[in-house]
């Protein structure tokens, strides 16, 4: 559960605030009183109710809704006084692929994530510190590992069956919350490259930028796989903030030759805390500006990130002896290694409108980009973006409908060695070239802590244009599917 930063003036955010053209009050003036995704301010008016990604704290609980029997015998209110709060958020959905993909089918899927926060103050005096931790109990099975075999997974909750440690680390705060140290197993995405308007929307790659997901060693540090951290934030203002995180680069290690288990299954209880891979280093600055130019009392957030991993990576063209192709017959099979690789990620998330009678309803829209170096990655160019609108019917304040679109670039090397299989006639799958999503989803929240999720998806070239079992391209699918979440 995270804390709320409380408001507060600086003499640099007076400085931003002249420079930038900005009304410097504008932080006591309420336009930006509640925290968003990633636990910096929410500035996207349509941040959804209810998600599953881990950067989000579901708001409302179902506790409310349940009388006598919300808190029995007061056990919840005696523990948080003391400083323990648990919340425990079960998200089950049933997602069909009725046409397109691999093959047609359907799947039902499920995820208990029981959180535990602990503010050590409270509980043992230890001033500025909290301990956080949670566990995932996921069931069923995934569609796009199943069914549709796509790059960005249709859904952020897929994973394999198990019973996971996810994130254990303890925060240290110092000057008044403007500076934090996090130590512990820590999962990338609760912090870094977070879009609050994408929070409503099922499928993974609005999560987390999917060139991350693809290129880093078994998928990154991320859902359902966190590593052993360290991150540091300062925040100078209540609008600006720096971070930076180092963590252990790979959460699953590298598997033997000829091994090809899964990474899900090699650490198979998030119990590993691996520390001797070679590390991955991000950084991100984000601005929270209280207005877009031109406009007033519409806020929105700029972000700006980057990263580097320091291990080795395959070439998916080039062999390693002589300077061979990969797709020449007397090719050694063995890819040519590259040191190190890096990214960089842009976000802009947007207030478009806000009712005038309702602050907490109205439009945001987000868009992101992420690029990496070409000749060492399966994709180069990762881009989304989306458009959500919380109460737009009458009468539905906390109802969320969105719109957003995920565009994922083919690499040019992997282009060129679907290519040369083509000349050498080592393969004969059609070339790839990009995969697209486009997503509609609606969030109707049915009480407090209880939200049902109507969801399309149409995925174009799926695997970016992989070829099927008899040689051509896997059609595009459409997928169709109905979330439920209940947050306690």
């Amino acid at each position: 559960m995270r804390t709320h930063r409380k408001p507060g003036r600086s003499g640099l955010a007076s400085v931003l605030a002249l420079i930038l053209g900005a009304d410097p009050a504008w932080a006591q003036d309420g336009l930006l009183p509640l925290t968003g995704a990633g636990g910096d301010p929410q500035t996207a008016v349509a941040q959804s109710r209810t998600s599953d990604q881990v950067s989000v704290t579901n708001k409302g609980s179902i506790e409310s809704s349940l009388g006598p029997y919300g808190d029995p015998f007061g056990l919840r209110a005696v523990l948080a006084q003391r400083g323990l709060t648990y919340v425990l958020t079960y998200i089950g959905e049933g997602l069909a692929a009725p046409s397109g993909g691999l093959r047609q089918g359907a799947t039902y899927g499920g995820r208990l994530d029981t959180a535990l926060d602990i503010d050590l103050d409270r509980f043992m005096g230890w001033s500025g510190a909290r301990v956080h931790t949670d566990f995932f109990q996921i069931h069923g099975h995934g569609l796009s590992r199943a069914y549709v075999n796509n790059l960005t997974t249709v859904s952020g909750i897929e994973a394999l069956p198990a019973t996971r440690l996810f994130e254990l680390w303890v925060e240290q705060s110092f000057l008044g919350d403007r500076l934090s140290i996090k130590v512990g197993q820590v999962s990338a995405d609760t912090e870094f490259a977070i879009a609050q308007t994408g929070v409503v929307f099922l499928n993974a790659g609005f999560g987390w930028p999917n060139v991350g997901a693809v290129v880093l060693p078994s998928g990154g540090p991320i859902y359902p796989l966190a590593t052993p951290a360290v991150r540091v934030k300062v925040v100078p203002t209540d609008a600006l903030s720096f971070q930076v995180g180092l963590f252990n680069g790979d959460p699953a290690g590298t598997p033997p030759p000829g091994d090809e288990t899964d990474p899900q299954r090699r650490n198979r209880r998030g119990t590993d805390f691996r520390v001797n891979d070679p590390a991955l280093l991000i950084g991100e600055v984000a601005y929270a500006y209280p207005s877009f130019p031109g406009t007033q009392g519409l806020p929105g957030t700029a972000t700006l990130g980057g990263w580097h991993h320091f291990g080795p990576f395959d070439s998916p063209r080039l062999d390693r002896v002589g300077g061979r192709l990969l797709a020449e017959p007397e090719s050694s099979g063995i890819s040519r290694r590259f040191r190190g690789n890096a990214g960089l990620y842009a976000i802009l998330d947007q207030t478009l409108y806000s009712e005038p009678d309702a602050p907490g309803e109205g439009a945001s829209a987000f868009l992101r980009l992420s690029a990496v170096p070409g000749d060492r990655n399966l994709i180069d160019l990762y881009v989304d973006a989306g458009i959500a609108y919380q109460g737009l019917l009458p009468g539905r304040p906390n109802d969320t409908i969105g719109l957003g679109v995920i565009h994922s670039r083919i690499a040019p090397a992997a282009r060129a060695f679907d290519r040369d299989g083509l000349i050498f006639g080592t393969g004969g799958g059609p070339i790839r070239s990009s995969e697209t999503v486009i997503e509609a989803t609606y969030q109707a929240e049915i009480v407090p802590g209880f939200t049902l999720q109507p969801d399309l998806q149409y995925v174009m070239r799926p695997g970016g244009g992989l070829p099927d079992a008899g040689g051509r391209r896997i059609r595009n699918a459409t997928v169709v599917g109905l979330r439920a979440t209940i947050n306690y």
